[in-house]
């Protein structure tokens, strides 16, 4: 059982640690932090800290160093994650100023939380599995092309490009987009995809029109965005982030970098993270070793997205600085949601098919 004094001194290992990555001695906390006590009794309780494997001694330095058990327990005696500085709430609110659409405002927020961390940043795209299908339009262009567009109810849009075997006239469009648009229009996306499917799989037969051939093709694009919207992504920036840290890691980064590429492990890790209150969730070290990532902390927050809950976070060695990287997480996780927040209640008082992006910011509140 650790003694406040013992946590008191933990705290100091961990911040210098962090702060000058070199071993802490008893003499060195006596000097920096005012405990008020002598340095053999700091001695003692590193002792005890050792003895509970919080703490380690590299090689053969007379100092010590955090485990990957003692910054879990640092970071779950944290009495509060500390606010951000006015200036870093501005940085924010500078990076995510008016973005264009969700994948612009996906790009700026982790790109704000890599710049204020130094870490890799990672944000899941909320799911869009029970969104419904709010609009399509079919716009032709030449050379037998076409632009489908898919607007849904939480602000998503899919625009691709369809080559037809010739250019259709304008009424034939008309035709074709109210054909589309019965099978998805006002459904789930997850309905929509499944009438799709039950349309091409009943094709064929001597009593088609010359439009189903066409609406055929069509289709088979739109299920594949429908299929975009039902599936997980991650938006990550600030990779060479690791290679500038990689002195920080005991082994290879490159399990690190295989992970970032892959997507698939990081996303099982964020969704099995356990939130504290505050939606924050800290998974250290030997704790991801199941995901090949023991080498590794991620920091993570919640955010809200039209009643569905994301995570963003960020990702780096252990030693980190733990109360400041929960902080920017935090302040970006609620930016987020505002901003999110604030685009569904347009939408949804204006009812129209497009809605401009809100933003504002009053700041971090708590």
């Amino acid at each position: 059982m650790v003694s406040a004094r013992g946590l008191e001194v933990l705290r100091a290992i961990v911040q210098d640690y962090v702060e000058t990555r070199e071993p802490v001695g008893s003499k060195s906390i006596v000097e920096r932090h005012a405990f008020g006590v002598s340095a053999a009794t700091i001695r003692n309780d590193m002792a005890m800290l050792e003895d509970e494997d919080l703490i380690a001694a590299p090689h053969t330095s007379s100092g010590r160093i955090p485990t990957d058990k003692g910054y879990r327990v640092f970071v779950d005696h944290l009495a509060e994650v500390r606010p951000l500085s006015p200036a870093q709430r501005t940085a924010i609110a500078a990076f995510l100023e008016a973005p264009g659409d969700l994948d612009d405002l996906m790009v700026r927020t982790v790109r704000a939380l890599t710049q204020l961390t130094g870490q890799v940043a990672i944000v899941q795209y909320p799911s869009f599995a029970q969104a419904h299908v709010s609009h399509i339009e079919l716009v032709g262009l030449d050379a037998g092309r076409m632009l489908v567009v898919i607007v849904t109810d939480t602000g998503r849009v899919s625009q691709r490009l369809v080559f037809l075997p010739r250019d259709p006239a304008e009424d034939e469009i008309v035709r074709l987009r109210a054909a589309i648009a019965d099978l998805i229009v006002g459904r789930p996306i997850r309905d929509g995809a499944h009438a799709i499917a039950e349309r091409l799989a009943s094709a064929g037969g001597d009593h088609r029109s010359p439009d189903d051939a066409v609406i055929d093709v069509i289709a088979m694009i739109v299920a594949e965005e429908l299929d975009e919207f039902r599936q997980d992504r991650l938006v990550m920036a600030g990779t060479a982030n690791l290679a500038r840290r990689e002195s920080d890691f005991r082994g290879s980064i490159y399990p690190l970098l295989e992970a970032i590429e892959e997507q698939v492990t990081l996303m099982r890790l964020m969704g099995e993270m356990v939130a504290d209150e505050h939606g924050l969730a800290a998974s250290i070290g030997r704790e991801n070793e199941p995901f090949g990532l023991a080498e590794a902390s991620v920091v993570a927050g919640e955010y809200d997205a039209s009643g569905a809950r994301a995570r963003v976070g960020v990702l780096g060695p252990t030693r980190m600085d733990y109360p400041s990287n929960l902080a920017s997480v935090r302040a970006v996780a609620r930016y987020l949601s505002r901003l999110l927040e604030e685009d569904e209640g347009a939408r949804c008082g204006a009812r129209t098919q497009t809605i401009p992006w809100r933003h504002g910011w009053e700041g971090e509140r708590g």
